[in-house]
């Protein structure tokens, strides 16, 4: 890797670290109550509010601390909820063959035809709403294609030299996967785990932005942005604040994804 490569990742990594902290920290360092409402509504940023006031007079900077965090948690539980389950169904697919990866890689095309927001918003009509639901069913719409990455990528494996000869002598499959498919896929699954954490994150402040997310007074940067929409002309610091922590959010997320799979 060289001294530029390994440079822009420590950027990358470390804008992604800081926001992330900056999110836990909630709760420490936002300087207002994200749910109190004050007789400032829409009050511009100054040295009292950073980033201004919404409709209700919330102080938008506190706002979009504690978002982040209810936005950041329910992603990472949609790519868990994606990654080990796809990741059991893949290897089992792509190690056995045969009618059983016929079957898995048959359900996974069929799920990858419905586009992944579809099934989501699917899921949270019949779940209704909440932050689990959301989690759930961003977590479900992305098993699919973390599943297929991973059957891909197992059957890539097989072929090698020394994972034929171990399975001509009879090792065990558990022990085979784990010592010999496992370490050589585990960089691309990294990567595309980057992915998938980027489109849960997306797909989070999309259902909430829709109204999915429940409590329509919790701060979370997709409902931020559905609520700063109905002001952005009288008040446009109200829908840009969540809207560049998600764009700025994404861009690290899958800048690393991207040098991940590269490197």
């Amino acid at each position: 890797m060289t001294t530029r490569a390994g440079r822009a990742n420590r950027i990358l990594l470390g804008g992604l670290a800081l926001i992330i902290l900056a999110s836990l920290a909630a709760p420490v360092i936002s300087p207002y109550d994200p749910l109190a409402q004050t007789a400032e509504s829409l009050a511009p940023p100054d040295p009292a509010h950073l980033l201004g006031a919404d409709l209700a007079g919330r102080d938008v900077w506190s706002r979009l601390l504690h978002g982040g965090a209810r936005t950041l948690s329910i992603a990472a539980l949609s790519v868990a909820l994606s990654v080990l389950p796809g990741l059991v169904l893949g290897l089992v697919a792509g190690y056995f063959g045969g009618v059983l990866d016929a079957a898995l890689t048959a359900l996974f095309d069929t799920l990858l035809a419905i586009p992944g927001l579809l099934v989501a918003l699917a899921v949270v009509v019949l779940a209704g709403s909440g932050a689990a639901q959301i989690a759930v069913a961003v977590g479900l719409s992305g098993l699919a294609s973390y599943a297929r990455v991973v059957r891909s990528a197992v059957r890539a494996v097989l072929v090698l030299p020394y994972v034929e000869a171990a399975r001509s002598l009879g090792a065990h499959p558990g022990g085979i996967l784990l010592r010999h498919v496992l370490p050589n896929i585990t960089r691309p699954l990294l990567a595309f785990a980057g992915v998938t954490l980027s489109w849960a994150i997306m797909s989070a402040a999309a259902l909430h932005f829709l109204g999915f997310g429940g409590d329509p007074s919790a701060p979370e940067w997709g409902a931020m942005l559905a609520e700063g929409r109905q002001v952005y002309r009288a008040a446009p610091w109200v829908a840009l604040a969540p809207g560049l922590a998600i764009t700025v959010t994404l861009l690290l997320v899958n800048g690393l994804a991207g040098r991940l799979s590269r490197d």
